[in-house]
């Protein structure tokens, strides 16, 4: 993160003039920055990107609870917004329906994640749904979805609005500036050169959309975007419109079994489809604008009616009004589309000083453009949790061209698509697997995906453990990607000993002389200690919010490995190296694999394999020491995810299936087994572990989320300290344990929480609990609810879920399994 001492006097340029930097500008002015300069290639307020055509609809529901909360935020600023009288948005509300039974089932699932986050929502009958769009034809409804806050964001209007008020408040707002190169000096920006001159730039952010991947380009960045077209056609006047007194009354309709959604201009329909062959555009290939051009917005390519028959068809059939009319005119317009389906916020990995806020859609603009001002102004973002959006989650592999072309086009193909959360890629597969895969795949593994690696769900070779335990089958949404082996796994690793893949889990390996001090400087916990020990602690934010859970092993005098969560844990560290070398980062996970083993049995398997003194006095728990297994040097760490006795065992690659197949001979007359992610996250929930990303996020803090134990206060310093210190004795809210009331019920996560009728909370991870014979869910709830034997319901697709909140650990809370 960038902060700066005199922010009054930082000059900020803005590449891009659409609804994303109309946003920025607005947003970073009324929190006192004046030295903002917008510079776009084209006019304002319609200079010809992806804002200047895009149709406006914002719905609110959506899978990540981040992008609700960035819609929610634009609907309230819009709603408050208006250009010379005219508004800014038309809160006419929206209606998703269903045509076929899986999509109404759909619709209860997104029903619910809007009522976790808050927003107003409702499931119409099929009469309901027909009398609250009377054009649609009631024999092929079944159910709608109906959100009275969603509406139409008039996208032109908002940036003339936006740009507006930045100006008023000192912004310079600089038209028809082509932007064609930045200046770097000693890693850092200094100015952006346009076909006018050069402008001085402490900060330079692109929010130039559809040109952000050629503008990023200009200082080595690669953005992870790809501009696709989309169709949109407006019909002649539709009689059952005639004489329509506003542009729009009805509210904007969705079809999504059919890759459709509809909106009102006046007397017309618009009408949008996805139905159709993705249609990639390099950035680089998208013309620049132009005043003596044909038509002054590069973002509209020339209309495909071939593409479009199929939505004119089905939109005859299921609206029987537009019968009557035809396609009057369209477009293929160019939207930004990303491997994940999310946004780019951050700053440049290497240059510092270059910020994107990029592949975002009117939807989120205004969310957006609030939570990059309060990046640069404050350091953090304290309005929304931004770990998903984050520019540099991207691992290596995911930024070749091969790999953005490919996920992004196929994020175009599924994007109203119903996708299950285990939903696996099913292009560019396998991109990495562990030394252990050949293995894995003798035994039957059934693979997911995890950060490109090949993880096993399951085992077929475990079938026949199934046969005569009591396992409980769950509904047919639950059991998409699961099997009842699953089961069987997470109850043969209590009982025996199991293998697990844990090569997926990123590994950092620290060293230097000053690593001690680095570390304990951004770290919760105390990590200088004595060569072997292993530390649980927290990375925190300048506000005390939680940045990740790592574990800091140290392994000599000035090396450590770390396990982080991902991508971004490398990157706030390395952005925080002293500047005199004293300390390196690297990561050091391709070259290297691990295997958990655990259960009761492990020490069985393992001793006769090494000289080591692994009993539970030479090798004590959260301890680590390097030893030989048979001919592998390993570096193991007492410690397990699942909650029972074992190591993670760590060698280099080219030792890994020399690793596999010594333990898992030496096993066989223990019981050994190798068991997948469907165990492992039953076992792990049993245990009460935290996931980060999904039980607690940025913006969750340690006491919130039952991880005080790893906050250090007596330390002299480490990032959010004074923060989080403020925020102990200020608990709102509380991670909580919750178990399901009927053995047969299960849920999945992102649910509604119930206290009587109204929502308190929502769940974040879920499994069933094999061990204890019921269904297990972690939710954030209101303290005053969180209290062990509190009964409450969580709100399952149409159905309420009895559940009780429970004390936690649920298995082993001594710990003397775990110790043995």
């Amino acid at each position: 993160m960038t902060t700066y001492d005199r922010p009054a006097d930082t000059r900020v340029v803005i590449i891009g003039a659409g609804v994303v930097g109309a946003a920025l500008a607005d947003e970073l002015t009324a929190r006192g920055w004046t030295h903002v300069t917008v510079v776009d290639q084209g006019d304002l307020p319609a200079p010809g990107g992806s804002s200047s055509h895009a149709p406006g609809l914002v719905f609110q529901a959506n899978s990540s609870r981040t992008m609700t909360q960035l819609a929610r935020y634009t609907v309230d600023k819009l709603n408050g917004l208006d250009v010379d009288g005219e508004p800014c948005f038309l809160p006419v509300g929206g209606l998703e329906i269903a045509t076929t039974p899986e999509r109404e089932r759909e619709l209860w699932r997104r029903h619910g994640w809007l009522t976790a986050a808050g927003v107003e929502s409702r499931i119409l009958s099929a009469d309901e749904t027909a009398a609250a769009y009377p054009l649609l034809d009631r024999g092929r409804v079944l159910a709608g979805l109906s959100i009275p806050t969603d509406g139409l964001a008039k996208a032109v209007r908002a940036v003339d609005a936006q740009t507006r008020q930045a100006a008023a408040r000192g912004a310079v707002l600089l038209p028809r500036h082509e932007v064609l190169s930045i200046t770097v000096d000693d890693g850092r920006v200094s100015g952006v050169v346009t076909d006018h001159g050069e402008l001085p730039a402490d900060v330079v952010v692109c929010c130039a959309g559809i040109w952000g991947p050629k503008v990023a380009a200009m200082v080595g960045l690669t953005l992870p975007l790809v501009p696709l077209a989309h169709q949109l056609a407006r019909t002649g006047p539709v009689p059952a419109l005639a004489g329509a007194a506003r542009e729009a009354t009805l509210p904007i309709l969705r079809h999504q079994d059919e890759d459709l959604y509809y909106r009102e201009d006046g007397e017309r329909l618009v009408v949008g489809y996805y139905g159709h062959k993705a249609m990639p555009v390099r950035a680089q290939d998208i013309a620049a604008w132009s005043a003596e051009a044909s038509t002054p917005m590069p973002s509209v390519l020339d209309f495909t009616p071939a593409d479009f028959e199929p939505a004119w068809a089905e939109t005859q059939a299921l609206l029987p009004a537009t019968r009557e009319t035809s396609v009057a005119d369209g477009i293929n317009g160019l939207f930004s589309f990303t491997t994940d389906n999310l946004p780019l916020i951050g700053e440049s990995p290497t240059v510092s000083g270059f910020w994107v806020a990029e592949a975002v859609w009117v939807t989120h603009s205004a969310g957006v453009g609030r939570a990059v001002a309060e990046l640069l102004v404050d350091g953090y973002c304290s309005s929304f949790d931004l770990h998903e959006c984050d520019l540099n989650r991207f691992v290596e592999h995911q930024l070749a061209p091969a790999y953005v072309m490919a996920r992004s086009c196929r994020n175009f193909d599924e994007v109203y698509d119903i996708l299950h959360p285990l939903e696996p890629a099913v292009d560019l597969r396998p991109i990495r697997t562990s030394p252990f895969y050949s293995r894995q795949q003798a035994l039957g593994a059934y693979f997911l995906e995890a950060n490109g690696w090949e993880r096993p769900q399951w085992y077929d070779a475990n079938a026949d453990l199934v046969a005569g335990r009591d396992i409980v089958e769950p509904d047919a949404w639950a059991a998409q990607h699961w099997s009842p082996i699953v089961a069987a796994e997470a109850q043969v690793t209590r009982e025996r000993v199991a293998m697990y893949d844990m090569t997926a889990l990123m590994r950092l390996e620290v060293t230097g002389p000053g690593s001690v001090e680095f570390l304990q400087r951004l770290v919760t916990g105390n990590v200088a200690k004595s060569v072997g020990s292993v530390t649980y602690c927290l990375l925190l934010d300048d506000d005390g919010g939680i940045r990740s859970d790592i574990t800091v092993a140290r392994l000599t005098a000035d090396s450590f490995q770390i396990g982080v969560n991902g991508h971004l844990d490398l990157d706030w560290l390395s952005r925080r190296l002293p500047a005199d070398g004293s300390v390196q980062v690297r990561d050091v996970t391709p070259g290297t694999c691990c295997i958990g083993l655990w259960g009761p049995r492990a020490r069985d398997v393992l001793a006769p394999l090494t000289d080591a003194d692994i009993s539970a006095t030479g090798l004590k728990y959260f301890r680590a020491a390097r030893f030989d297994v048979g001919t592998v040097p390993v570096t193991a760490l007492r410690m397990s995810y699942v909650g029972e006795l074992g190591w993670e065992l760590y060698t280099s690659a080219d030792h890994g299936a020399a690793l596999w197949d010594a333990l898992w001979d030496a096993g066989q007359e223990h019981g050994v087994i190798a068991a997948g992610r469907g165990a492992f996250n039953s076992l792990r929930l049993e245990k009460g572990y935290r996931s980060f990303g999904t039980d607690m996020t940025f913006e969750h803090d340690p006491y919130e989320a039952g991880l005080g134990f790893a906050v250090r206060l007596e330390k002299e310093e480490f990032v959010g300290r004074e923060a989080v210190a403020k925020r102990k004795d200020n608990v709102g809210r509380a991670l909580t344990c919750l178990t399901l009331t009927d053995p047969a019920d299960h849920v999945l996560g992102k649910e509604p929480v119930l206290a009587g009728d109204r929502t308190i909370g929502y769940v974040t991870s879920a499994a069933y609990g094999y061990t204890i014979g019921r269904g297990v869910a972690y939710a954030w709830l209101p303290v005053e609810h969180a209290a062990v034997g509190t009964a409450l319901t969580i709100r399952y697709f149409d159905r309420d879920v009895p559940a009780v909140v429970s004390a936690e650990p649920l298995v082993d809370p001594d710990m003397t399994r775990i110790r043995a």
